[in-house]
């Protein structure tokens, strides 16, 4: 039986440097402590407001996640997409964008 391919999923790869894999992981995990931060604020019935600036401290810690790969994204497979002619690398970029500005 065959495997069906998520339609939102590419089928290509990008090489990261351990110094890029590291910085991106780190924001993850940031984001992740802060996660379980607030499951654990739920968990404790603790104050509205004390939650909801600990969920803004999450957003801000994925967008920081967002701009750090968007870069990474933009310097290396978009730069050299655009140099090999491939020039609907910039239509991809433009709808990656507009699911991030959403």
């Amino acid at each position: 039986m065959a495997t069906k391919k998520c339609p939102h999923c590419s089928d290509r790869k990008k090489a990261r440097t351990d110094e890029e894999k590291e910085a991106l992981l780190k924001r993850l995990r940031r984001a992740e402590g802060q996660i379980r931060g607030i499951e654990s604020m739920i968990e404790e019935d603790a104050y509205c407001p004390d939650i909801l600036t600990q969920v803004a401290a999450v957003t801000a810690a994925l967008n920081s996640f967002n701009k750090e790969l968007m870069a990474c994204h933009m310097r290396s497979c978009v730069a050299d997409d655009i140099r090999a002619g491939k020039d609907d690398a910039i239509d991809e970029f433009v709808k990656v964008m507009q699911k991030l500005m959403k």
